[in-house]
């Protein structure tokens, strides 16, 4: 666990807006005789004093608070003593680090919204940390070991070692999964345009949870004989594209659900369908559709042996694409 000190340096280096404070006692009474609040505010709090933290009617934090609230977790998410970022993923975070990072916010904050709301906020966080050390600190054309003597700030030797080598590992076995994978690659490079980058906003948030499932599912494959590669692209695609249709609402922002937003009559109204939203919908119709045709006619090898050939869907009828 990480140190008095370490969380005063980490506290004091991030950027503090000042936010108005509401804090409340253990038994329950809220008072503002503090003033207004700073992120450094947070590490000086006595026990009997939290910051508020209040929820909207679809359980998101709201209030300058929230904002004090997201500036805190990111520290948690960064600090590597709880939340290291050897993992593969946040699935694989050991539950004792989930509740240990929780527990540490609870501390400071008497909050309204759900303990799965703010798991998965700092998943979110701690995704972005390790995506962007890996893109200083281990991308970088230098040598393992001078990759190794390449320390990021606020972590310890053993724990950078740990994460590099784990890296490491992993980009050395990666040609021999992908080789498997080779088929879903090419899919989910014809969802873009000419140039590679996808048709939309949403259409680039789609392909990057299926490059994240991807990963994950690579992972679990190099340890874990049980797992069909033949049912990998599947699986991802239904993950994916499957639940989110039904089980989250548009641009409503994270935690939301159909039924907190429309009510129980849900499935008898939905807003009508903009531009994007028609166009992600059919990147899952024409990802689904050549999903089957690799399956049955092996795509990835037929690619390699005559010219381009794609059958996209449109409405109710298939068209060939070359």
């Amino acid at each position: 666990m990480a140190s008095h000190q370490t969380y005063r340096t980490m506290l004091n280096n991030v950027p503090s807006a000042r936010l108005d404070n509401c804090t409340t006692s253990e038994n329950g009474g809220t008072h503002r005789g503090r003033g207004r609040t700073l992120l450094t505010d947070l590490y000086n709090l006595n026990s009997v004093e939290h910051v508020k933290v209040t929820r909207n009617s679809h359980g998101q934090p709201v209030g300058q608070e929230a904002r004090l609230l997201a500036g805190y977790s990111g520290i948690i998410a960064r600090n590597a003593n709880m939340l290291h970022i050897k993992y593969e993923s946040w699935h694989n975070m050991p539950d004792s680090n989930k509740n240990q990072a929780l527990s540490n916010i609870k501390e400071r904050f008497a909050l309204e919204v759900s303990d799965a709301y703010i798991k998965k906020a700092l998943g979110k966080k701690w995704r972005d940390h390790k995506s962007i050390l890996k893109k200083e600190y281990f991308k970088k054309p230098i040598s393992l070991e001078e990759k190794l003597q390449n320390i990021p700030p606020g972590m310890l030797r053993y724990q950078w070692e740990d994460a590099v080598r784990f890296w490491n590992s992993k980009k050395e076995r990666k040609p021999r999964l992908v080789k498997k994978l080779d088929a879903f690659s090419f899919l989910t490079l014809r969802t873009g345009k000419k140039d590679g980058t996808p048709m939309t906003s949403e259409a680039a948030e789609i392909m990057e949870k299926l490059k994240d499932k991807k990963v994950e599912y690579e992972a679990t494959a190099s340890t874990d004989s049980s797992v069909n590669f033949e049912d990998i692209d599947n699986r991802i695609i239904n993950e994916v594209l499957g639940p989110e249709r039904y089980g989250q609402v548009r641009f409503q922002g994270s935690g939301v659900n159909p039924t907190q937003y429309f009510g129980s009559t849900s499935h008898q109204y939905m807003p009508s369908g903009s531009q994007s939203q028609a166009e992600v919908q059919r990147l899952k119709d024409q990802i689904r559709c050549n999903i089957h045709i690799a399956k049955l006619g092996k795509l990835a090898a037929f690619f390699k042996k005559a010219p381009l050939k794609v059958l996209v869907f449109s409405g109710a009828t298939y068209s060939e694409r070359r």
